[in-house]
């Protein structure tokens, strides 16, 4: 399984030049089910990571332009009348897909949204009094501008908690600039890309991920990260317990993408500013950028003893 992973990991990297650290990232995120927001600036390649992962996976996919004028039943589905059958019929929505790409969902406006929240956490939607389930695996994988942009509208702190990761692409650096110069058109890459995996496949690798040991040692780690989060002067506020959640299904998954079956402090380390970053908040305001958040981060790494 570990093999199938790794070629998954390389043909995306294939793809998205330059950025396994990123790509790893993202894969752990998957594997532990949990949903990705991938923010930067426009034209940095988060689209086409995330339909690269999409692709290499073997999952169906639909994508969604995030406007400010974008309705809850654009994303969830509506109800129409059927003359002939004198009745309403519902009509699915994108969410009914094994990955929704929400691209630039920052543009759009609240409300908006707000129709993804059910979708993320409980993995179903409420329509019409009825509760539909969703496709399984299920993920959204979100792009977000910087938020001094035109037109962006800030996540509400309970969308961003529903992403149990966020990472930051980037600019590539020289060598992988000049690849990207020099080869193929990335969209014309995506469309000659196979599946590397099946649903089936994925849904075993996830079930893997839950089976890899987590000593008490690490779980008073991570505890005590989580504690010092809650009290240190320089949070307005600590990490939640599904942020607590969040850090040990990661952290599974980094230690399963290290081939092995148990989680080492190392792991938890690893996808911490991922998992943690988005969610933290500076006591006196300050910067929410990448860099800003990967500070308080280390503050809170430095402050507790590895065990």
């Amino acid at each position: 399984m570990l093999e199938r992973i790794q070629t998954v990991a390389a043909q995306v990297g294939a793809v998205v030049v330059g950025k396994q650290p990123q790509i790893k990232l993202a894969l752990a995120c998957l594997l532990a089910r949990g949903h990705l927001l991938i923010e930067d600036l426009p034209g940095v390649g988060k689209t086409t990571l995330a339909h690269a992962l999409s692709i290499s996976l073997g999952l169906q996919f639909k994508r969604v332009q995030f406007t400010n004028d974008l309705l809850p039943a654009d994303i969830v589905g509506l109800s129409v009348y059927d003359r002939d059958k004198a009745q309403f019929a519902f009509h699915p929505g994108p969410v009914f897909s094994q990955v929704l790409l929400a691209d630039e969902i920052n543009r759009a406006s609240p409300k908006a949204q707000s129709a993804l929240l059910e979708a993320m956490e409980e993995r179903q939607v409420s329509v019409d009094g009825r509760t539909l389930a969703l496709p399984e695996p299920f993920f959204v994988i979100a792009t977000q501008n910087p938020q001094d942009q035109i037109g962006t509208f800030p996540l509400p702190e309970s969308q961003l908690d529903r992403f149990l990761m966020c990472v930051e692409l980037g600019y590539p650096d020289a060598k992988s600039e000049r690849a990207l110069l020099e080869g193929d058109d990335r969209r014309q890459l995506l469309s000659n890309l196979p599946a590397r995996m099946d649903p089936g496949q994925l849904l075993e690798a996830q079930r893997l991920v839950r089976e890899i040991r987590c000593a008490p040692a690490l779980l008073d780690y991570l505890q005590n990260l989580i504690a010092l989060s809650r009290r240190s002067p320089a949070l307005s506020e600590g990490l939640s317990p599904r942020a607590g959640l969040a850090l040990l299904h990661a952290a599974r998954a980094w230690a399963l993408l290290e081939g092995r079956n148990h989680v080492l402090p190392d792991d938890v380390q690893a996808v911490l500013t991922a998992v943690a970053g988005h969610r933290l908040r500076p006591s006196k305001g300050g910067s929410a950028s990448h860099r800003a958040r990967a500070e308080l981060v280390a503050g809170l790494v430095k402050g507790v003893a590895v065990p």
